[in-house]
């Protein structure tokens, strides 16, 4: 089901240029009508401020086809607990990555097996209302230094644990079509301070990344999308965040072994300075593929495409494969 969805996309590539954004409110205006008819996207992603109930998101996600005339990928954060932005009462709660990471700490079987089947649910309310791709698992290590912005939201300090859960949530959000996107690649768990608003710095050595952060992604680096991290690794690249380093992308293909669809973090976050224009340009001129601009601003929507170049063969290879 899956791989039949990317094939129904890859139709239309000649049309596509390698970006994800995201839309103001719970319909398309006026104005964000006429700038996607005319410079097409591979795909959305979505935010509660586009979400009143059931109904509403499915219309809305059918308009978003409807506009790019066909399929195309719909993204969203659905992680459980505060990273969740299907809510209560229109849709069940879901647990934190933490508390499955306590409950693989008392029976590692029961934690698979209720992971699993949770994200089996979460993929079954995405399919229902129209979204295809869900930004999880999240695969970062939590360490002494890791921020509340990752927090519970991660499966624990044990990078074989993490990998062992972070497989679960792939399985079961595959097994009903949706796909997961693994993050933030190569690792957050060491940023001591939240990249929505600032730049975090790791001073870590390659050597024990190696040992442990990257552990995760290289357990799933077959999965066909990652999303970056925007931390400076000073051992990969002293000038450099991991999403507009070409030290850090050729290290994620290379070392990690990530060969699939990488994605950017969003690009209006406060850890990437410069003009949009700058950081678009940078995030492909690293080796990303797709750009990911989340908050709305048409302004800011309009400087990114202005640099966008149409997506390659070897992209739409990698995609279909």
């Amino acid at each position: 089901m899956s791989s039949d969805l990317l094939q129904r996309i890859s139709q239309n590539k000649k049309l596509f240029k390698p970006a994800i954004y995201g839309i103001n409110s719970i319909e398309l205006n006026d104005e964000e009508k006429k700038f996607f008819s005319k410079n097409s996207c591979l795909g959305f992603i979505l935010f509660a401020r586009n979400i009143v109930n059931k109904s509403q998101l499915k219309k809305l996600t059918d308009s978003l086809r409807e506009l790019m005339d066909g399929e195309i990928l719909i993204l969203i954060d659905q992680e459980g607990g505060r990273v969740s932005r299907l809510k209560p009462p229109e849709w069940n709660p879901y647990p934190t990555g933490k508390y499955f990471s306590d409950l693989y700490s008392i029976d590692q079987k029961q934690a698979r097996l209720e992971l699993f089947n949770n994200y089996q649910q979460i993929a079954n309310d995405l399919v229902e209302v129209g979204i295809n791709v869900n930004c999880a698992p999240v695969l970062d290590i939590l360490t002494s230094k890791t921020h509340e912005v990752i927090g519970d939201r991660a499966f624990g300090d044990n990078p074989w644990q993490v990998s062992d859960l972070g497989q679960q949530v792939c399985d079961g959000l595959l097994s009903k079509g949706v796909f997961p996107v693994i993050k933030h690649i190569p690792g957050h768990g060491r940023g001591s301070c939240d990249s929505h608003l600032e730049l975090p710095v790791v001073d870590t050595s390659v050597e024990d990344l190696n040992q442990s952060d990257f552990i995760p992604f290289k357990k799933l680096s077959n999965q066909k999308f990652a999303m970056t991290a925007h931390i400076l690794y000073q051992s990969i690249d002293k000038n450099n965040c991991a999403t507009i380093s070409k030290n850090a992308i050729n290290l994620i293909r290379n070392q990690i072994g990530f060969k699939n669809i990488l994605m950017s973090d969003d690009l209006s976050m406060k850890a990437l300075a410069s003009s949009f224009t700058i950081k678009t340009q940078q995030v492909l001129n690293a080796g990303c593929d797709l750009v990911l601009h989340c908050n709305g601003s048409m302004t800011e929507m309009q400087e990114i495409n202005s640099v966008l170049p149409k997506l390659s063969e070897d992209f739409w290879i990698r995609f279909t494969q």
